[in-house]
Parts: C-alpha cells; structure tokens; sequence
C-alpha cells in the first residue's frame, strides 16, 4: 500500500494522484488542528475526503486529538485517524499490549 503523507501542504502535489498509484491520502495534521463546524478547515478536510473516494483512494487524518475533531470527520466520510485522542505514541511491546487489551 503506497500513502501520500502530509496532503495538502508541502510537495504533495495533486499530479502525485495521476502519476503514481496511491492507496491512501493523509490529512495533514494543519488542518485537523483547529478543526471546528463550518470552518474553512472542515470545508477544504470534507473536499480532500470526496477527492479521494472518487479516485479511489481512502483518507488517514493526522493528529486528532479531540472527540469534536474525530466526529467532524468520521462525520466527512474519513476513513481512519490517528492521533493523541488514540495514543501517544509507544513502543512496540506497549502497542502489543494495546492491541491486545
């Protein structure tokens, strides 16, 4: 599986999408970070979500770390988060243990 990170800032380029094969787009976490109703920011993560399903691709939004934040996008058609809201990052051996908690 190929995931364009960062989307929307930077050099991920909308060309990215014809040029290669991409299976997931990430969210950058610029515009999940003050993610609120009608906001410029939920618009332009609602747009990025509709693009990607008509190409056939699924979205990853990056840095959720409210419940408002996760339901904003699980709302949008999102189809993965990750972020704080989730876990701070760990070790392997604490993931297993997540995972299997």
């Amino acid at each position: 599986n190929v995931s364009l990170d960062d989307f929307g800032t930077g050099y991920s380029s909308l060309s990215y999408l014809q040029k290669f094969h991409i299976d997931f787009i990430k969210i950058d976490q610029s515009f999940v970070r003050h993610l609120e109703p009608d906001s410029t920011d939920l618009a332009l993560c609602q747009a990025i979500i509709v693009m990607a399903h008509a190409l056939g691709m699924q979205v990853i939004a990056e840095g959720v770390e409210t419940a408002q934040q996760r339901d904003l996008l699980a709302t949008a058609g999102c189809d993965f988060a990750q972020g704080y809201f989730y876990s701070r990052p760990v070790i392997a051996t604490e993931f297993e243990a997540l995972v299997q908690a």
